[in-house]
């Protein structure tokens, strides 16, 4: 896998413990084995993105399972169109739900990236199968026509980066939010709650091939999952932590509605 220096860009060759470019820009590989590619001065904050509590517990709500529709018809889909990567990213790959998922079925060389450094250690330790890297993704330290297969699922990132690390042919599968994904959250919180916008996204250098909805209600009995998953949703600071406990107390039904997009690069 060639990564480039965050730095100046060069190739980042592996040295022993450490990966180090040709102006000697070197970063040393953590104990858990993944690497660090975020510079200080690429960072908006002390520790960029989730935290340590975010983390812990998004992983407890994935791993209960709630989400688990969502990696089984991404790998369906893989199926379908009969992709055999050698080389797959995984842009925002957090702890590593789905980034391990996906690697069961296209195996392979395997990258997931996220800005969190508490994401990636616990990734790193508990999948040592996957390369796991700190990184941006609005500046990828990923060299040219890298990848065939590229995730994103609800991350940010830059378009113009995921072009120039795809091989030519190569599919970028897109997962966003459908329109009324997590509406009874929203009905909670707004007096007048919106839909999410209809996305038909456009790519430039690639050709949209697939788009579908994948939706269903999802039951969340009391407990500590429905804490988890009200804690791992961009709308949890708008809750006092009464309206948590209440919530935590009594369950939630939710719908959920994923948007899903793939795009295959052109000439």
């Amino acid at each position: 896998m060639q990564f480039l220096c965050p730095i100046c860009q060069q190739l980042l060759n592996a040295h022993n413990s450490s990966w180090q470019c040709a102006n000697r820009h070197h970063f040393d590989v953590a104990k858990e084995g993944y690497i660090n590619l975020l510079p200080v001065n690429k960072k908006h904050s002390k520790d960029p993105g989730d935290s340590k509590e975010m983390m812990a517990a998004r992983r407890l709500f994935l791993e209960s399972g709630h989400y688990q529709p969502l990696i089984e018809r991404i790998i369906a889909l893989v199926q379908q169109f009969d992709l055999k990567p050698t080389a797959t990213l995984d842009i925002g790959c957090g702890e590593g739900y789905y980034s391990s998922r996906l690697f069961k079925q296209v195996q392979g060389d395997f990258v997931g990236i996220d800005i969190s450094r508490s994401a990636v250690r616990y990734a790193a330790k508990r999948y040592a199968e996957i390369q796991f890297a700190v990184a941006s993704a609005f500046d990828l330290p990923l060299a040219d026509d890298e990848f065939d297969l590229i995730l994103r699922i609800f991350a940010p990132g830059s378009d113009q980066q995921i072009a120039r690390v795809c091989k030519e042919n190569g599919i970028f599968i897109n997962v966003s939010a459908g329109p009324k994904h997590h509406f009874a959250v929203k009905k909670l919180i707004y007096d007048e709650p919106r839909l999410h916008p209809e996305r038909d996204t456009q790519l430039v250098g690639f050709n949209k091939i697939h788009q579908e909805r994948l939706q269903w209600n999802m039951t969340l009995p009391a407990g500590e999952i429905c804490a988890a998953f009200l804690q791992m949703t961009p709308y949890a600071w708008k809750f006092s932590e009464q309206q948590k406990n209440e919530l935590k107390q009594a369950g939630l039904i939710c719908e959920i509605d994923f948007n899903i997009e793939i795009f295959k690069k052109s000439r």
